[in-house]
């Protein structure tokens, strides 16, 4: 029997990944504009800075790993980019916890600062759900040790990925700032 071309084995993940970053996407949209508040225990106001914190590590990881890639350093590359993974997952977790209990935060400033929280805030969403199934290939790839595939999607998700890092924590400050 022959053996599938290599590209072949590189779209086989693209379906699931696909669809598990839709139905992630779907959940999320569902739970903070449809599903509504739930009471909260009083700890779950923390989960916010939590959330920026989750954020900040793992661009401060993506940045790690970037530039360890950089001077070829693999090994530290793969644990600093595995460890924004786990940040991220963590920042998911507690991001799914919050607005279970939440939902939705309106922003109440006007003026020059609305429409600036608003661009920042959407595009940070929208990048978010395409950052997702790209992390999740570009990791696939680089633990099947499948490089050529890893650096061509990665070229695209490291920008991504650091961008809704980064404007996840400046979301953050500019909620805290207009809303305390």
């Amino acid at each position: 029997m022959a053996q599938p071309a290599t590209s072949d084995l590189a779209r086989k993940p693209a379906p699931v990944i696909l669809t598990l970053s839709a139905a992630i996407a779907a959940f999320l949209i569902w739970l903070i504009y449809f599903k509504g508040r739930v009471a909260a225990p009083d700890w779950i106001g923390i989960l916010p800075a939590a959330n920026a914190f989750f954020n900040s590590l793992s661009a401060i990881c993506l940045v790690c790993g970037y530039i360890n890639i950089r001077r070829r350093n693999r090994v530290v590359h793969k644990r600093f980019m595995l460890t924004a993974t786990v940040f991220s997952a963590l920042f998911l977790v507690s991001y799914i916890t919050y607005h279970y209990f939440h939902g939705d935060t309106n922003f109440p400033a006007h003026g020059f600062v609305r429409p600036v929280y608003f661009f920042i805030l959407i595009t940070h969403i929208s990048l978010s759900m395409v950052a997702l199934p790209l992390i999740l290939g570009t990791l696939w790839w680089a633990l099947r040790s499948e490089f050529r595939f890893h650096k061509k999607i990665a070229r695209w998700t490291f920008p991504i990925w650091l961008y809704v890092s980064v404007t996840g924590v400046i979301v953050f400050f500019m909620l805290k700032a207009y809303t305390s």
